[in-house]
């Protein structure tokens, strides 16, 4: 078993507890051993475990949204110059409603998720980064909801890869 592989989810029961914690990470493990018909050391231990191997790198807090603040979202592919990658992650950087940036195979090179309260904030945004030295060219979707969110960061990475998908079949 090579390194990696013993500092990932070893099996189902795994998957499971991690399922849970992301659905609420300070859910108590007497609950979740309930949940998942196990005994609750099972449950520490196994935390524990993900923990120190690194596979749980943290937990952190997910705001609830006000309805009457409710923000818009884009995803944007970036194509950019290799040598100037360095930079332009800098810029991107800088803006506050870049919510995630994730560097992709393919056709593009960089994948953000962008978040304002309106649209108009969002064209500047997009427009502005199109402007950075070193991008060559840049594909902009706007999301019109979420059909299920298991952690931001998963959902944006299944959403790049079905635009991915989607890019490809349409260009080629």
């Amino acid at each position: 078993m090579t390194e990696r592989s013993s500092k990932w989810l070893k099996d189902d029961l795994d998957r499971r507890i991690v399922r849970e914690l992301q659905r609420n990470a300070r859910e108590s493990t007497t609950n979740i051993a309930a949940r998942l018909n196990v005994a609750r050391s099972t449950v520490h231990e196994r935390i524990m475990r993900m923990e120190k191997d690194g596979v749980i790198a943290g937990y952190s807090v997910v705001l609830s949204k006000n309805p009457s603040e409710e923000s818009i979202q884009v995803l944007v592919l970036m194509e950019v110059k290799q040598q100037e990658t360095r930079k332009i992650l800098r810029r991107l950087g800088q803006y506050a409603e870049i919510r995630l940036c994730l560097s992709i195979n393919g056709e593009f090179d960089l994948f953000l998720s962008i978040e304002a309260p309106r649209i108009e904030d969002l064209d500047v945004v997009v427009d502005e980064i199109a402007e950075i030295p070193g991008v060559l060219r840049t594909k902009t979707f706007v999301v019109f909801g979420r059909r299920f969110d298991r952690g931001y960061n998963e959902t944006a990475q299944r959403i790049a890869a079905q635009f991915m998908d989607e890019t490809m079949q349409s260009d080629g």
